[in-house]
């Protein structure tokens, strides 16, 4: 992922908190060089994601929305992000003509260099691979297809599929590694903001040291002790290897 000062980085996640543990570092990184990051979740996971929360008695749905949402606009707020919510639901997410059309005009307006969701294939969460098909019609829509349309299109992101909670089970394979060793105080703060799921944590930062791992071993580059894994989608198009 290039440095570009103008890079526009959007990542679009099933549900309120999915941008934190698996993209924080690339959107801390791409802000924090004076790119354009945003984030945009289909829903706030309030059903299926939000266990903390239920445990108040007399809890109610628009409270667990409105609690999510607090979290995450600060989540977002400490990695440079913005974030936005539309609200459709979870468990199960349900992704209707117009929601198509919704999140189609998300990409289409906001124009990403570079786009990040989620994996097509996950068995212990029914709504991850619902937001990979959605977010991928979305994105051909938004970029019209590869040919002349009707309505304003834009050039077409570079996908990329960020890391699940189970990689083996969802048919990751990194392709690419970042470094972001540079900004992982403010991904932890990030992390730290999503109380809602608090027990995340400790996963993610100790699986951000897994993949800080793996990259110094693939790049030889020592100085790394953080990383987070991606799999690109899109081929690369480059004028030489």
């Amino acid at each position: 992922m290039s440095s570009n000062s103008e890079r526009r980085l959007m990542v679009i996640g099933a549900h309120a908190a999915d941008f934190v543990w698996r993209a924080g570092g690339v959107l801390a990184l791409t802000a924090g060089r004076g790119g354009v990051a945003t984030v945009l979740s289909l829903s706030y996971g309030e059903r299926g994601e939000s266990g903390e929360l239920w445990k108040e008695e007399g809890q109610t749905i628009e409270r667990v929305k409105e609690i999510r949402h607090g979290e995450a606009e600060r989540a977002a707020a400490a990695l440079g992000a913005d974030f936005a919510c539309l609200d459709l639901g979870d468990y199960p997410l349900e992704i209707d003509r117009d929601a198509l059309g919704a999140i189609s005009d998300r990409i289409r307006e906001f124009a990403p260099d570079v786009l990040i969701t989620h994996t097509d294939t996950d068995p212990f969460n029914p709504d991850h691979p619902v937001a990979f098909h959605a977010v991928m019609r979305a994105r051909g829509l938004a970029a019209g297809a590869g040919v002349a349309s009707a309505f304003q299109t834009v050039k077409p992101p570079a996908l990329f599929l960020f890391e699940p909670h189970q990689p083996e089970l969802c048919n990751f394979t990194p392709t690419t590694f970042v470094d972001i060793t540079p900004v992982i105080d403010r991904k932890r703060a990030a992390m730290a903001e999503m109380k809602a799921q608090s027990y995340l944590q400790s996963y993610y930062g100790e699986r951000a040291d897994h993949r800080g791992n793996h990259a110094r071993r693939s790049s030889g580059n020592a100085e790394i002790r953080q990383a987070e894994a991606f799999q690109r989608v899109t081929p690369q198009v480059m004028s030489s290897l």
